[in-house]
C-alpha cells in the first residue's frame, strides 16, 4: 500500500454509527477485502457470512491437493506484498519460514491455503460469522443500504446499514438437470466428496462425471484407493478430452488485468460466445494431476494387466433411473452421435459452480439494471447498474464471468479486484495499480492506423 496516500473516510453525520462498506460472504474475494481495507484510516468495515467459521470447499481439501495458483496469489500480496495478511507473514507467525523455503515450494497444499484464510478470518475484527444477511434494502431517507441480519443458532436479528455494499456470497454447484432427481447419499456433487467417502463403501462401479480440476483429483484418490475397495471406476466428460490447463507464460497473461480491461470492451455477444471457447484456460486439468493419474494407470498394467477404469470424452450423461441394484445412465457419444446406456453404483459430479443471485437481493430486485439475459450489469469498478434514485455502491466479486471473463473467479485477480473496489469507495487511490500488466498487447496496437473493412455486400 502507498504510504504517501493512505484515504481517510469521514462521516459527516457523526451521529449515524453505520458503515462505509459491508461485505456480505466471507470467500476468499470478501476476506482480501477485509484485509486490504483494514489499514485505510478512517473507513468502517463490517463483512458477513452465515456460518460459523471460515470453510473453503471443505469437501475436496484432498491431502495432495495443491492450489493452481502460486503462492503470491493470496489475499493481498500482488496489490500490497507489505501487508501483514499476506501469505509469507503467515509462514512467519507459524514458524513455517524454513521449511517452506526449504520444500521450495511455489505452489502450495490447498489444506494450507484454507488454514492461511482461517487465520485470517479468525484474526480480523471486520468479520463475523454467524450472521446470515437475509434482506437487502435501500433508504432514499437516510441513503443507506439496510441490512437485516440472523443468527442461525439463536434465531436473534438485527440491522446494520451501509454507504455501500460488497456480494462476495460464492458460488453454488452445478447438478446436471438428467441427474439432480437421483442427488442424495449415493449420487452427489464433488463438493461433498469428503464427507460423503463412506457412502462409497460397498460399491461395486464407481463413476465419476467432469472432466475440470476437481474431477481429476476425486479421479485420482479413487484410482489409488480402488485396489483396497475393489472398485470399477469410469470417467466421463462432455469435453473433447482430459486435456490439460493452459499454463504458458504467455497464456497465462489472460488472467491479468489488462485481459480484463480489453474482454470488458468486446460486444457482450462476442464476450457470451468467447468464454466458453476459453475453457482451456480455467477449467482444465493441472498437467501434474493428469501425470499422476497416467503414471498410476501405467504401473498397474505392467504385465498386461489392465485395470478395471475407463476415461471416456464425448459423452453426455443425458437421464438417470434408479435401479434395484444401482443407477442405469443414459449416455450420448456426441461425436458418433451414438447412444449408450451404463450400470452404476454410485456418481461423483464433478460438473462445477456457477453465479447465484441471492435470495436478500430480492427487495432490491427491481431496483438493479439487468441485462437482457437477467444478468448483473458490471461496470469496470465491479459495481452493478442500479436506478439513479440509490447514491450508494452494491459491487460484486465473482459474479461477472459474463462481463469481465474468466479471470472472474481466479484467485490472482483477488486483491487486484479488492484494491480496485477500493479506490471506488474512497473516492481516491487507497492503492496504487499498475498501469500495465501484461507483454500481450490485447486489441489493436495503439500505434495501428485503423481503417474500415470494405463492405462484403458492394461486391
Amino acid at each position: 500500500m502507498s504510504t504517501d496516500a493512505v484515504p481517510t473516510v469521514t462521516d459527516p453525520d457523526p451521529v449515524d454509527t453505520g458503515y462505509d462498506l459491508v461485505g456480505i460472504g466471507l470467500g476468499p474475494f470478501n476476506l482480501g477485502l477485509a484485509a486490504l481495507a483494514e489499514p485505510i484510516a478512517g473507513l468502517r468495515t463490517l463483512f458477513v457470512d452465515a456460518r460459523p467459521d471460515f470453510a473453503w470447499h471443505p469437501g475436496l481439501l484432498l491431502e495432495g491437493a495443491q492450489l493452481q495458483v502460486p503462492f503470491l496469489a493470496d489475499l493481498v500480496s500482488l496489490v500490497d506484498p507489505t501487508n501483514r495478511w499476506s501469505f509469507l507473514n503467515y509462514l512467519r507467525e507459524h514458524d513455517r519460514l524454513f521449511p517452506f523455503y526449504f520444500a521450495e515450494r511455489f505452489h502450495v497444499p490447498r489444506r494450507e491455503y484454507d488454514h492461511y484464510c482461517r487465520w485470517v478470518a479468525e484474526s480480523l475484527p471486520s468479520c463475523r460469522f454467524g450472521a446470515r444477511a437475509d434482506r437487502l434494502r435501500w433508504s432514499t431517507e437516510t441513503r443507506r443500504f439496510l441490512i437485516d441480519l440472523t443468527d442461525p443458532e439463536t434465531g436473534g436479528t438485527s440491522r446494520i446499514t451501509a454507504r455501500h455494499v460488497v456480494l462476495g456470497v460464492g458460488t453454488e454447484a452445478v447438478v446436471p438437470e438428467s441427474l439432480a432427481h437421483l442427488v442424495g447419499e449415493h449420487i452427489f456433487h464433488a463438493e461433498h466428496y469428503l464427507d460423503r467417502q463412506p457412502a462409497l463403501a460397498g460399491a461395486r462401479d464407481v463413476t465419476v462425471v467432469g472432466s475440470g480440476q476437481s474431477g481429476a483429483e476425486v479421479f485420482l484418490d479413487l484410482l489409488r484407493r480402488a485396489p483396497e475397495q475393489g472398485w470399477r471406476l469410469r470417467w466421463l466428460t462432455r469435453s473433447p478430452g482430459f486435456a490439460p490447463m493452459e499454463y504458458s507464460k504467455l497464456g497465462l497473461e489472460h488472467f491479468t488485468p489488462d485481459y480484463t480491461a480489453y474482454f470488458r470492451d468486446l460486444p457482450e455477444s462476442t464476450r457470451d460466445r468467447l468464454v466458453p471457447e476459453q475453457w482451456q484456460l480455467y477449467k482444465a486439468i493441472s498437467a501434474e494431476t493428469i501425470d499422476e493419474i497416467h503414471t498410476l494407470l501405467y504401473e498397474r498394467s505392467v504385465g498386461g494387466y489392465r485395470p478395471e477404469v475407463a476415461l471416456t470424452a464425448n459423452v453426455a450423461v443425458e437421464s438417470a433411473t434408479a435401479t434395484e441394484d444401482g443407477y442405469l445412465l443414459s449416455c450420448r457419444e456426441t461425436r458418433q452421435q451414438r447412444s449408450f446406456t451404463l450400470r452404476t453404483d454410485r456418481v461423483v459430479l464433478a460438473t462445477g459452480y456457477r453465479a447465484r443471485r441471492p435470495a436478500l437481493l430480492e427487495p432490491l430486485a427491481d431496483q438493479v439494471l439487468w441485462d437482457a439475459q437477467g444478468r448483473y450489469r458490471v461496470d469496470a469498478d465491479y459495481r452493478v447498474s442500479l436506478t439513479p434514485a440509490i447514491t450508494g455502491s452494491l459491487f460484486v466479486q465473482n459474479a461477472e464471468l459474463h462481463t469481465h471473463g474468466i479471470g472472474t473467479p481466479d484467485l490472482g485477480l483477488g486483491a487486484w479486484r479488492s484494491a480496485t473496489i477500493l479506490n471506488a469507495v474512497t473516492g481516491g487511490k487507497a492503492y496504487r495499480l499498475p498501469a500495465r500488466t501484461a507483454y500481450t498487447g490485447f486489441g489493436v496496437p495503439e500505434d495501428a492506423v485503423e481503417r474500415d473493412l470494405p463492405d462484403a455486400r458492394a461486391h
